[in-house]
């Protein structure tokens, strides 16, 4: 594709300039334009104009609103798709399943699933349903679940394994790629509950991709079960993601005010020094409370102990 047009608000263009910008993209300027940027590695420019108006040029225009510019500014996944797609006449119903909280030491383990069919999923992508890891903004994330969750009533279950629970079933399953497994097949069995015509379920592909299947009861063996790398691109995937993520945000919150202290993210080094202030505190047993205790963070605070 040689070039792509769309429109784009004051805070896309800021935002899109500071992310062009952190990976090296040459500035120029133009005529009417706030500016345009180039990356010669990638063999794409894109002017932002005034107007609002961005346009795209170049070879890599398709890999860059792809991966780029509607994952990360747009929050849509609509390019390449025909209207009569977007607007859902293509769209067979099926389910899609996701997770939040696995890589955080402290807060629970969240999954998420929701079905979409021809009249939910232009729905969902017109609210914006995408990887919501390219959304940073909670305030803006928590008001996409909302409507997410609006659009799709009946038709989306929540699974939040607080830390106690699962820290209980991971000394009973011993792997995280299980366990994981454990919690889709969960998710997949309460949404056929809610929606028993549901044919089949999408989900990102982590592990052997037999892990689900055997994690699956009766009701779920009789779905066909898909898995693929980057599964978010896919509308149920990606709504389930804005679900699973805006329940560990609340989780974390509630977390947070039992604790005392804000509970931070990752596994970095802002977690060890939240982490040694609770040890310190409260001794390790704080940590079966608040935190994934099979993660290396956890022996190397309480190494020694």
């Amino acid at each position: 594709m040689a070039g792509f047009v769309c429109q784009i608000t004051k805070e896309q263009c800021a935002q899109l300039r500071t992310l062009l910008e952190s990976r090296g993209w040459e500035f120029s300027t133009c005529p009417y334009a706030e500016y345009r940027a180039a990356s010669e590695a990638d063999h794409v420019n894109a002017t932002a104009y005034t107007s609002g108006k961005l346009v795209v040029q170049g070879r890599g225009t398709e890999e860059f609103v792809q991966f780029t510019l509607e994952p990360e500014i747009l929050h849509t996944f609509t390019y390449g798709y025909t209207p009569e797609e977007i607007s859902g006449i293509v769209v067979t119903p099926h389910g899609g399943v996701d997770e939040s909280g696995k890589g955080d030491f402290f807060g629970p383990l969240v999954v998420a699933a929701v079905y979409a069919d021809a009249g939910t999923a232009p729905l969902l992508r017109q609210i914006g349903a995408c990887d919501s890891k390219q959304v940073s903004s909670n305030k803006k994330l928590l008001d996409m679940a909302a409507k997410i969750r609006a659009a799709i009533p009946g038709q989306f279950t929540v699974l939040t394994l607080k830390p106690e629970t699962y820290n209980r079933l991971y000394r009973q399953i011993g792997n995280l790629n299980r366990l994981l497994a454990w919690g889709h097949a969960r998710s997949i069995e309460n949404l056929l509950e809610l929606v028993p015509d549901c044919p089949r379920m999408l989900s990102d592909k982590f592990g052997n991709e037999l892990l689900i299947k055997r994690a699956l009861m009766e009701r779920g063996r009789k779905i066909v079960l898909d898995q693929q790398v980057r599964a978010e691109s896919d509308v149920a995937v990606a709504a389930a993601s804005f679900l699973a993520r805006e329940g560990f945000l609340r989780g974390m919150e509630k977390l947070s005010a039992e604790i005392g202290v804000e509970l931070p993210r990752g596994a970095g080094p802002q977690v060890k020094v939240v982490g040694k202030m609770l040890l310190e505190k409260h001794g390790p047993a704080v940590f079966e409370r608040c935190a994934k205790t099979h993660f290396k963070t956890y022996q190397e605070l309480c190494h020694g102990l």
